[in-house]
């Protein structure tokens, strides 16, 4: 019948853990009990009146959890699925990757051990004689709402008699959404479009000499994983792979990724050798991943300046700059970039690059619509220093004007009704060593031993802070510096025959840049702590480029002078401005003290900030 729970349908599954799609199975229809929301997916137990699965739901089907269309103790009919079976443990969870619903919530829960229990429609007079005689024992249960859909049998059908032959064939391929794989899973097939390819690179190590290459892949609901060849399977592979096309891909494997390096939003990551299968999807123009948005609030961006992490953003454009070029120093070449700067409902602005194609199509647009206030939203943005805080874009990076986003609406309504009004005020102020910023690090000033005492600081997000201190300390032993790309800054590593390689940049060069990376002690009146301080705040400490102290020490061999360098870079006071986090270290927190800014003391201010502090002793008795 076709509005019944499945008899042992959960016996079916798990007798079938990965069908495919020419497996003969009957119907399986459950009953979703215990239906929460678990992180940012739905789980239920699936129950067929005998026994009972956990599982979950596909991501699109929030939103049908979220109207009522889909309701706890209401019916579903299971077209697809995938069954975790992880080593060593017992439990079984099962990944609804397609289903329909069938009915809302029933009036009660199906017990274990009841007989089998049918979801009917009223009958007419004439269909209740007609069945009097019928032997069919089953409970009938009215929905709280009526539902009446078509069945999964009949919807493929459908389907299929209208589809073109290719349709049809592609049909018949069971692809698995990103979302259910795992690394405990056999075969699968899944369909992606290529939306990011990195350049060819070579390498050395102790194992020898090869050839690597990364791809991003995105499916259909928008769900990314990185993938990495390397050797043969980077030489099969590199041309096949075209930017934008889409690809049928099987025969991979999947490990836990590195979230050091990852570059997506993904627990796992792929790799494809020699033997997996690539296959070009013809006629897929229509195949668009959604494109996924993790927004962070403007008055968020701090702890991203100079990380890994890359960010997305909406806001309303409020201003638009004309197109330039910047000369490039290693090549000469001209880059267009455009800058605007963007606001969102925490009343605070950022200035964001357009570079390359970006600054000249979608800039040039929004450039044109500037007046209007447009919503924007931008997907993979670097977040660097630069004024204190500034956003740029990169290769990979997806700009969106007006998106059709529940964040777009509520962004517009709030900017139409009380932002177009408002002050706003730009993020990276105070947190530039200017003298406007150093005049902002009075406002939350504490001593070294409110944090050193407060072990549990920076233990959810980083905690920052202002502190008047003196480098008591620089270790002239340590490693100070780093080979840095002359374009973006990263690690660069010595590349086979000659020059560098650049990881961020995908390329070679002649020459690096030598950049600061020190640990200092400071001190105060109350206490002491071990600080990290890269490149630009570490120049003002010391007094000069990481490049000419290493001159000194290496060219010169002045061990002497390079000593007396670092000797004279302390018990000098400086305002700091530092962020506090939590590292694990051997299976132990601790924490780890950044210096973010570095101003010299500005004594008129120093007299004021002291005066206001003996007032509020004096009122405090």
């Amino acid at each position: 019948m076709a509005n019944s729970v499945s008899q042992d349908a959960i016996s079916t599954i798990l007798a079938n853990p990965s069908p495919d799609s020419s497996s003969d199975l009957p119907d399986i229809i459950v009953q979703v009990l215990d239906l929460k929301l678990t992180g940012n997916r739905y789980t239920f137990n699936a129950s067929d009146g005998k026994m009972k699965l956990r599982a979950i739901f596909p991501s699109n089907m929030s939103s049908d959890i979220m109207t009522g269309s889909v309701q706890n103790k209401g019916l579903v009919k299971i077209l697809d699925y995938t069954l975790n079976d992880i080593p060593n443990k017992s439990e079984k969870y099962l990944i609804v990757t397609k289903c329909e619903v069938v009915s809302s919530a029933l009036e009660t829960e199906i017990k274990t051990g009841e007989p089998d229990i049918v979801l009917k429609k009223p009958k007419l007079e004439h269909e209740v004689k007609n069945e009097a005689n019928t032997d069919l024992a089953g409970i009938v249960l009215k929905p709280k709402q009526e539902m009446v859909s078509k069945s999964a049998a009949q919807i493929v059908h459908e389907q299929r008699e209208n589809m073109a032959p290719l349709a049809r064939m592609a049909m018949t391929r069971r692809v698995h959404p990103l979302v259910s794989l795992n690394p405990y899973q056999g075969n699968w097939t899944i369909k992606v479009r290529l939306t990011s390819k990195g350049n060819m690179r070579t390498y050395k190590n102790a194992r020898g000499e090869g050839c690597v290459f990364n791809v991003e892949l995105t499916d259909e609901d928008g769900t990314q994983i990185q993938a990495t060849m390397f050797n043969e399977a980077a030489r099969k592979f590199y041309e096949k792979f075209q930017l934008g096309k889409v690809y049928y891909i099987s025969r991979g494997t999947l490990k836990v990724a590195n979230k050091q390096f990852k570059t997506v939003k993904n627990d796992y990551e792929m790799t494809l050798n020699d033997n997996s299968v690539v296959e070009e999807a013809s006629d897929e123009e229509a195949f668009i991943p959604e494109t996924k948005f993790n927004f962070v609030p403007i008055d968020q961006l701090g702890p991203y300046v100079n990380g890994r992490e890359l960010v997305d953003i909406i806001g309303v454009v409020q201003s638009v700059t004309a197109v330039s070029n910047i000369k490039r120093k290693i090549d000469n070449e001209n880059i267009p970039k455009r800058d605007m700067i963007v606001a969102d409902e925490t009343k605070k602005t950022v200035v964001v690059s357009l570079w390359n194609e970006l600054a000249n199509n979608v800039g040039q647009e929004l450039f044109d619509l500037a007046d209007k206030s447009p919503i924007v939203a931008i997907k993979s943005l670097k977040v660097s220093d630069f004024q204190g805080v500034s956003l740029s874009t990169l290769g990979k990076s997806t700009v969106m004007i007006n998106p059709d986003v529940s964040e777009a609406k509520k962004l517009r309504s709030w900017y139409d009704s009380e932002g177009k009004g408002s002050s706003m005020a730009n993020i990276g102020m105070g947190l530039s060593p200017s003298r406007s910023g150093a005049r902002s690090m009075y406002t939350d000033r504490i001593s070294l031993s409110d944090i050193t005492s407060n072990q549990s600081l920076g233990d959810e997000k980083p905690a920052f802070f202002s502190i008047k201190a003196f480098v008591s300390l620089i270790r002239p032993e340590q490693a100070m510096w780093y080979c840095g790309c002359k374009t973006c800054n990263k690690k660069v590593t010595e590349a086979i025959g000659s020059g560098y390689w650049c990881e961020g940049c995908q390329k070679n060069d002649e020459e690096c840049n030598l950049r600061y990376i020190m640990v200092s002690k400071i001190s105060d009146t109350r206490g002491e702590a071990w600080v990290s301080a890269f490149n630009e705040e570490a120049e003002k400490i010391v007094g000069c480029s990481a490049g000419e102290l290493d001159k000194l020490k290496s060219e010169l061999g002045d061990i002497d002078g390079y000593q007396q360098k670092l000797k004279e870079a302390t018990w000098i006071p400086h305002l700091f401005r530092v962020s506090v986090t939590q590292n694990e270290y051997n299976n132990e927190k601790r924490q780890r003290i950044t210096v973010r800014a570095v101003a010299p003391i500005d004594f008129a201010e120093e007299s004021r900030y002291l005066l206001e502090d003996i007032k509020k002793m004096r009122g405090s008795h």
